[in-house]
């Protein structure tokens, strides 16, 4: 089962999602929470697969919620789902940067709700290409590409296809069906890449592609 917190200020929203979520055989709510503080609380003491956090709350904000539980100086970090919309793309960034593993659009349907859930469990927190694509695109402008650093060592020809694919939001499965590699390399691929650009996980990996001009290239 993967064990999912709920953290959202209208309470529709929680009971919706909880409803969704909850019938599906291999999805558990185990809290829906109205405030940040509460979400960092309960988070902590059940350890949940997956956080599903909206960015507006009282008390603590959705990004602040991300940095306690799954930011860069947290030694056991949490998989954390933020939900947004296009009018917030300045909240992405900081939510990324915050540790984010996935971002689920506000009014996103039912399927893709779920869709972002398993994705961010297994670790494809990617959720869909229309998603993904929109959203890193708006870490590719001059600002941006100036902040980005240069790899610690020259990522190969077969990482950079990895990594042009995982941007376009593509999971690991569907990676290796058209790179014709295993799953097992493609992870391989990405983990390489993570240790040379110093990313902590494939959002990073995809949003550096945006930011750095690789996608340019296509």
């Amino acid at each position: 089962m993967i064990r999912v917190l709920i953290a959202d200020d209208q309470d529709m929203v929680r009971i919706g999602f909880r409803m969704i979520l909850d019938a599906q055989d291999d999805i558990e709510v185990v809290a829906d929470v109205a405030d940040g503080v509460a979400a960092v609380g309960k988070a902590r003491e059940l350890r949940p697969d997956v956080c599903l956090l909206d960015i507006r709350m009282p008390g603590l904000d959705g990004l602040e919620v991300t940095r306690q539980l799954a930011g860069p100086d947290v030694a056991d970090p949490l998989k954390v789902v933020v939900v947004t919309t296009f009018d917030l793309d300045e909240y992405v960034h900081t939510a990324l940067r915050n540790g984010a593993s996935g971002f689920l659009l506000k009014d996103a349907g039912p399927a893709l709700l779920i869709e972002a859930i398993r994705a961010a469990d297994r670790g494809d927190a990617l959720v869909s290409p229309q998603i993904t694509v929109r959203l890193l695109k708006h870490f590719d402008g001059a600002t941006a590409k100036r902040d980005v650093r240069p790899p610690n060592e020259p990522l190969t020809a077969r990482e950079l296809d990895v990594v042009r694919a995982a941007a376009r939001g593509l999971t690991n499965t569907e990676i290796g069906a058209e790179l014709f590699l295993s799953l097992s390399t493609v992870k391989t691929h990405l983990a390489s890449v993570q240790g040379k650009i110093d990313a902590r996980n494939r959002v990073e990996i995809a949003a550096w592609a945006w930011r750095s001009g690789l996608m340019d290239e296509n």
